[in-house]
């Protein structure tokens, strides 16, 4: 007889602070499960497991079980254009190491697909502030929250290198103005 998974709502309060991480899991574990992972790592940790090269052309997009088993999967990878052919070849390398994640023989192929990989945006450089005018300084010192102090310093040094007042740069898109009449007055 298989053991009931005691419900959430039956557990006891903890009575502590969590972090977000570990609620997130809850959430995420659930969605990464219905679009065929069995665990959210290997998403989360595709750079880790075939590299940073590898990484950088190829998503991993689901694992498929046949049914009833947790092993010998098929890998679904998006692969961005002209590399799917290097990563067929390096196959056996890919399931290998993804097999050595999690501790057991989870895939057995793989297969390629074309497509864009998630990609972060490079952060941007902020500028060094400016540094803090005299007469600032003094009335700064002042301030007994020494995060509040630091934060008030970054602000009155981004004030005092700023050149003029703040220019507002346009939205990369246009918004269309919403029309009053709707599809049912027709």
């Amino acid at each position: 007889m298989s053991k009931k998974k005691p419900d959430p709502a039956d557990a006891p309060r903890q009575n502590r602070p969590r972090a977000a991480g570990e609620l997130a899991l809850d959430v995420g574990g659930m969605a990464f499960k219905r679009f065929g992972f069995v665990q959210g790592a290997v998403v989360a940790r595709w750079r880790e497991i075939v590299g940073e090269r590898y990484a950088k052309v190829s998503t991993p997009e689901s694992i498929r079980f046949p049914a009833g088993k947790k092993s010998g999967g098929t890998l679904t990878l998006a692969v961005e254009g002209a590399h799917a052919p290097l990563l067929q070849h390096l196959g056996p390398m890919i399931i290998e190491r993804v097999n050595r994640f999690f501790g057991y023989e989870a895939v057995a192929k793989i297969v390629f697909r074309h497509g864009a990989t998630l990609r972060a945006e490079p952060r941007p450089v902020r500028p060094q502030p400016a540094p803090l005018p005299r007469e600032l300084g003094d009335g700064l010192r002042e301030i007994a929250d020494p995060e509040l102090r630091t934060v008030l310093t970054s602000l009155a040094g981004a004030i005092a290198g700023a050149n003029g007042p703040p220019q507002i740069v346009p939205a990369p898109f246009k918004l269309k103005p919403s029309s009053t009449r709707s599809d049912q007055d027709v």
